[in-house]
């Protein structure tokens, strides 16, 4: 009867039991490829029996491996009534070096797997993959033997000849060198031999900071094409393919010798340009605009020196803000650089705008070579109003003989000292007198000013001449301001531009000033917009003729209607 008993016991015991024997769970680790090279990618598979809801501990890899990223799927089958599960995780590895390295036990849960060991052998010395592959790598560099910060042309080429599921191509990188990606990517088909490949093209500009031998790392390509063989394979990943390019070595000349002191600019072409036409005769205070340009073929804007010219004597020159921009068109770097000087004569005669040189290297012949920017002579002439307050005064003729009582005739060779201390003594008192009377003038109109008097309007050629300056500086709310004082130099009726506006006959002035008050309050362009004012008014206002009145007409409608 015991014995009975205890074989019931046990049986009970397995069938409670059993299913949590049955559902234990069994993990396993593997690798797609037990040996590889150093710069190929390698896949990791995890698989465990059962629902497993938590991922394997990888973070031990970090050691050794470049972590790509982490998949994961479940299978599920039923057969005879009974249903088994999966999980399977694929990581993806680059080895960061090479050797025989070690994947440690990975823990799922309350399971592990087994620790497994991947031989990565030394990367090769040349490129992996030629014309004739499935996929190869071509790079080329253009000049090798450059000067310090001379644009190098870098082209790199991939080829493939297969479908590629995905892929990923290295940016060229090396210590002292800038490097910047030239237009976009071209993609075209070429055949080389016997057969035809898919073509992805970019170009680099390489500006190294360095005289001597530099090298630029080879470029890897890793990808992956779909694999035919296992067309119903897990997550369909596909084999993983890769190429690698040729090192490329440049030797990086420095600067000659003979240079000199200025700054260094090694390039294919530099121009120097004058923007805008220079009047042959202006008059004193009127702003000379003088807008300079400087464009460098293989520089950045960042190379390009500062522009600027000496003073001429009798001039002030206000230099404006510089405008600079890098561009590219695929090939080769354009920097530019421009700025604006207002030069504003202060007395007449013959002012030179200076000569502005720069001095460059040109790369294409090896020599140096000078941009030369021309001298202006400018004819300054006196401004409006100025030649009559410039008249030398009349001479003042001699005094005549002063004629005596008595007929004693006193003159200038034959006045004795008597008579002159008498004269001088009544001219004293006469000017103490003077004085007095010009004290007590200035008191008394002391006491009848009741209000303060208001500061004198500005004249009109004053105003002008700011105006003119303020287009010339591009400052459009002070060629506002001077615009307005100009105008009611010569209409006070005028409060405002848009008073101005609505006195004048000319539709360009008009336009002028309707694009100044859109550039201020709204969102209307700038850009030349100071050219155009400058244009626009100097010649004057073209003012609407009236009959009688020049005042500004009242722009709102009577409240009240007349009555008939």
């Amino acid at each position: 009867m015991k014995r009975w008993l205890w074989t019931l016991l046990i049986v009970a015991l397995g069938v409670v039991t059993w299913p949590a024997i049955a559902t234990a769970q069994a993990a396993r680790a593997w690798l797609d490829r037990d040996s590889m090279q150093l710069g190929e990618t390698v896949t990791l598979n995890v698989e465990v029996d059962g629902n497993a809801g938590i991922e394997p501990d990888i973070s031990a890899l970090g050691n050794d491996f470049n972590l790509l990223g982490t998949q994961s799927s479940r299978q599920f089958s039923l057969v005879n009534g009974q249903s088994t599960a999966k999980t399977v995780w694929a990581v993806g590895l680059e080895p960061k070096h090479a050797g025989t390295l070690a994947i440690p036990a990975l823990t799922i849960g309350s399971t592990s797997t087994a620790a497994i060991t991947l031989t990565v052998l030394p990367a090769p010395v040349g490129a992996q993959g030629k014309p004739g592959d499935n996929v190869f790598v071509e790079v080329t560099a253009d000049p090798v033997s450059p000067y310090v910060q001379q644009q190098v042309r870098y082209t790199v080429k991939l080829h493939y000849a297969i479908d590629l599921t995905e892929g990923a191509l290295n940016e060229p990188t090396a210590p002292g060198v800038v490097v910047q990606k030239l237009g976009r990517d071209r993609q075209y088909v070429a055949t080389l031999g016997e057969r035809r490949y898919n073509v992805l093209e970019r170009r680099y500009a390489l500006l190294p900071e360095q005289s001597g031998t530099l090298t630029l790392p080879a470029l890897a390509f890793r990808g992956s094409t779909p694999d035919t063989s296992d067309p119903t394979g897990f997550f369909r990943r596909g084999r993983a393919v890769g190429a690698r390019s040729d090192a490329v070595t440049l030797e990086v000349r420095a600067k000659p010798a003979t240079w000199g002191t200025a700054p260094w600019l090694p390039a294919v072409s530099l121009t120097l340009t004058d923007d805008n036409a220079i009047p042959p005769e202006v008059p004193v205070g009127e702003p000379i605009t003088r807008s300079v340009r400087l464009r460098a073929q293989g520089l950045g804007y960042e190379q390009l020196p500062e522009l600027r010219f000496d003073t001429p004597d009798g001039t002030e020159v206000y230099p404006d803000k510089a405008e600079t921009q890098t561009r590219d068109d695929g090939a080769w770097l354009y920097g530019e650089v421009s700025r604006k000087f207002a030069v504003v004569p202060t007395r007449p005669g013959k002012l030179v705008l200076p000569a502005i040189e720069v001095q460059w290297w040109d790369t294409a012949h090896e020599r140096m070579t000078k941009a030369v920017l021309a001298a202006h002579e400018v004819n300054v002439v006196p401004a409006v109003g100025a030649a009559a307050n410039a008249t030398t005064p009349a001479p003042v003729p001699a005094s005549p003989p002063f004629v005596m009582p008595g007929g004693d005739v006193i003159g200038p060779a034959v006045a004795s000292d008597t008579h002159l201390r008498a004269w001088r003594t009544a001219a004293i008192g006469l000017g103490v007198l003077w004085l007095a009377t010009l004290l007590l003038w200035w008191r008394s109109r002391r006491r009848a000013v009741v209000t303060p008097a208001l500061s004198e309007a500005p004249r009109g050629g004053d105003a002008r001449a700011a105006f003119l300056r303020m287009c010339a500086l591009g400052d459009l709310a002070g060629a506002e301001r001077a615009l307005v004082a100009w105008a009611r130099a010569e209409r006070p009726g005028v409060h405002n531009a848009g008073d101005l506006a609505s006195l004048l006959d000319d539709t360009v002035q008009r336009d002028a000033i309707a694009d100044l008050q859109r550039a201020r309050y709204a969102d209307g362009v700038h850009e030349g917009l100071g050219s155009r004012l400058e244009t626009a008014f100097r010649g004057g206002f073209a003012w609407i003729r009236v009959a009688a009145s020049t005042a500004v007409p009242d722009p709102l409608p009577d409240l009240y209607g007349r009555r008939r």
